[in-house]
């Protein structure tokens, strides 16, 4: 396949004028563009690999991702500088698994490792090695000096630098993914987290790269080999082939679908627009006059919020934004604090102990019996494990927390956001006497891809709080006056409650603490229709792990699943996700979507000037396709793009997962996540197909007002369908961005 873009189009042209310092400046630039962020374990984000490439049409994508990403044969040499690097990155960006912490940490990655790296013999095995290193440590007066010099001796032209600083990149993609987090998009601030640990990195590279292979010039060649060799054919006609045929079913479905008067709703619900929500939502549904709707599980309030039973404190809104206010998690029962302190103290002991080099013996010999009557009670009864550490703990789901205090919030702010999201969801009328919003988050046990099953909207963490908070505002008069102002109407009898869907066990928590005395037994008679909904839903989903179990006893089975630490398909996730429908709920209600669609509610007549639909496409859909594509290119290559086999892998550092004790850092979702069986993929990889109940003069006022979109939409990494509200027609982008009717 001929390319139709390279990366050699990106070069500076008449640079004669430019110094060669500009020229270098520019070609690291451009070099960490090609590189997608991955962020650490503790907050996983689900981002498109290939967002460097996405200047490009998808299908030249593919073969650079080949070229650039799917080394099977790198040459050894570059094997050996990969093996070298990553144990002194290992050391450098631990996060306190390491017993013993690497020294001169706080003077920054490259001024530290030069300091000791004369110590290492695999890399300066000779006078002249360490001749090498005191003379760049002694000349170089900064990262960037250092590159230079690098670059000057392997013989790189200025024509070439940001080819093969981009290779430097490229052939250990997932430590420069996480680099690129840190020097980019990590909230937190130290000597790691800022934008000079990039060309730190770089720097080390290339003089680990000048010290082991000299002659590292044919890296170069080596590359263009591989572009030249690429055949992306196959891989493109089946992904094109299972979109066409996917698009076909869906839109007909869509397209055949009228507008039904319905009663007024015994109660509302608003789910986040995660896939998982959708047959929870259709199985609510089925229990009575309920109704739902979709939006970000963030519930557009971009919070930090810290809880203060930990103390941890974490953004909980989509990575795109940044967080606007500080709110603090407060829980019920005052023996909880106490609890949890003796808890995470003994927890502490335990580690002290564990790795102490005297008392490691002793500590088997003392708590060997009781450690091999829990990992059994683990092993072959999870939930009866789970049952009895409640007990003993009086932790866990008996601390409920109380209501969330949103003082800090200013009143115009809070009136925003609750006009705002009323607005977007299209629920500015016809409210019932209870509205629940639910967020969402995931249980499993000794999972370290955890939080990627959690709410990515709210950082790879839990909605529970977000719904909390926007459920305290709305319950406040003085914001109702506000929104009366503004043409929406709240009954007095309407009372909002936060609320939490788990993904894994289909359980619904409600946050009933501070509700009026007289909501509570109307909130009771409710959770039986909510306890059918969940087993209706855990059958459903159990059906598709390959489980048979009666629906009486799935949700037992996937309570089992979420306690079970030797599980390693605890939920499918975003498994077979594959289309972003934005519309009302009449359009998809009563339709199986097989929980492959995102669902973000939205009334065209409420937007006359389209900026609610231009935030939705923007960011909620933008959101979408970095999940589709991590999907997408985790299935297509496991080792390239994915996260290796979950059972043989190991995390470094308490943020990344290795294969083996010296791999990259795997930068995807694991196989399980995406294969059935090791040759059986689950996922079926097609790039999204956004599909908008709009008029097409209002979806193309604002593609040509918004370049990321315009972007997308033209190079192909997203479809658009149009479902016009006048006559009920389908229409298709392509990717000149012109509309054709779909017959």
């Amino acid at each position: 396949m001929k390319l139709r873009l390279s990366l050699k189009s990106e070069r500076v042209e008449n640079t004669s004028y430019k110094n060669n310092s500009e020229i270098l400046d520019i070609a690291v630039e451009q070099s960490w563009s090609k590189i997608a962020p991955f962020w650490p374990l503790k907050n996983l984000i689900a981002v498109n690999p290939l967002q460097g490439f996405e200047d490009s049409h998808f299908d030249d994508s593919i073969s650079y991702a080949h070229g650039y990403f799917q080394q099977k044969h790198l040459p050894m040499s570059m094997k050996s500088v990969n093996r070298e690097t990553i144990k002194w990155l290992q050391v450098f960006f631990d996060e306190g698994q390491a017993t013993i912490k690497m020294p001169l940490r706080n003077q920054g990655l490259l001024e530290s490792v030069l300091k000791l790296l004369s110590f290492d013999k695999n890399i300066c095995s000779s006078q002249e090695d360490q001749e090498i290193l005191k003379r760049h440590t002694n000349n170089c007066t900064s990262a960037k000096c250092l590159i230079g010099e690098c670059l000057l001796f392997l013989g790189i032209s200025e024509t070439d630098y940001n080819d093969y600083l981009t290779l430097m990149l490229t052939t250990l993609p997932g430590w420069a993914s996480y680099i690129q987090y840190l020097g980019a998009w990590s909230s937190e601030s130290n000597q790691i987290t800022d934008c000079k640990v990039k060309e730190d990195y770089l720097a080390l590279r290339l003089l680990i790269t000048r010290l082991l292979w000299p002659k590292a010039i044919g890296l170069l060649d080596w590359h263009k080999c591989a572009i030249k060799n690429t055949n992306s054919g196959v891989v493109l006609d089946t992904i094109k082939k299972s979109e066409n045929g996917y698009r076909t079913h869906l839109l007909e479905k869509l397209s055949s679908k009228k507008n039904t008067f319905e009663e007024a709703p015994k109660a509302q619900f608003v789910f986040c627009i995660d896939v998982r929500s959708e047959p929870f939502r259709r199985s609510l549904e089925n229990q009575g006059n309920y109704q739902t709707f979709g939006f970000a599980g963030f519930f557009g309030i971009p919070v930090s919020i810290k809880n203060d039973l930990t103390g941890e404190k974490y953004a909980s809104c989509p990575v795109l934004l940044k967080p606007a206010h500080n709110i603090n998690d407060n829980h019920s029962h005052s023996a909880c604090e106490k609890n949890y302190k003796q808890t995470n103290g003994f927890k502490q002991l335990y580690q002290s102990l564990k790795y102490n080099i005297t008392s490691p013996f002793a500590l088997v010999e003392t708590i060997g019996a009781a450690s091999g009557f829990w990992m059994f009670a683990r092993s072959l009864s999870p939930n009866f494990a789970l049952s009895l550490k409640n007990k003993l703990s009086k932790l866990s789901e008996k601390s409920l927390p109380t209501a969330i205090n949103v003082d800090s919030i200013t009143f115009e702010d809070q009136s925003n956001y609750a006009a705002n999201a009323l607005k977007m969801m299209g629920l500015t009328n016809n409210f019932a006497p209870l509205v629940f919003l639910c967020g969402h988050g995931s249980s499993t046990t000794n999972n370290a891809y955890a939080t990627a099953l959690d709410c990515g909207a709210c950082g790879g963490r839990h909605g529970g709080p977000n719904a909390r908070i926007l459920a305290t505002i709305l319950n406040r008069q003085e914001i109702r006056n506000y929104l009366e102002e503004h043409s929406i109407y709240i009954p007095k009898e309407t009372y909002f409650l936060g609320a939490e869907h788990n993904t894994t066990t289909d359980a619904l928590t409600i946050y009933d603490l501070d509700s009026p005395e007289k909501l509570k037994k109307q909130i009771a008679d409710l959770k039986t229709d909510f306890h059918n909904a969940r087993q209706k839903n855990s059958f459903i989903r159990c059906t598709a792990m390959d489980s048979t179990y009666r629906e009486t006893s799935a949700s037992k089975h996937t309570q089992s699943r979420a306690n079970d630490w030797a599980q390693v398909r605890p939920e499918w996730g975003l498994a077979r996700n594959a289309s972003f429908i934005v519309g009302p709920r009449w359009l998809t209600k009563d339709i199986d979507l097989e929980a492959r669609s995102f669902l973000h509610s939205y009334d065209w007549t409420i937007d006359e000037d389209g900026k609610l639909l231009t935030t939705i496409l923007t960011a909620p859909m933008v959101v979408a396709q970095w999940i589709n594509n991590q999907y997408l290119f985790s299935t297509l290559d496991n080792v390239a793009f994915g996260g290796g086999s979950k059972i043989t892998k190991n995390i470094t550092g308490k943020f990344g997962i290795m294969q083996g004790n010296a791999s990259d850092i795997m930068h995807g979702l694991p196989l399980q996540s995406v294969f059935k069986k090791d040759i059986e993929a689950y996922h079926e990889p097609l790039r999204l197909l956004a599909v908008v109940y709009a008029p097409r003069s209002l979806i193309d006022k604002i593609i040509a007002a918004e370049e990321i979109l315009k972007k997308l939409f033209a190079n192909e990494w997203v479809h658009l369908a149009c479902i016009e509200p006048d006559g009920q027609n389908t229409y298709i982008l392509d990717k000149e961005l012109n509309w054709t009717r779909m017959v």
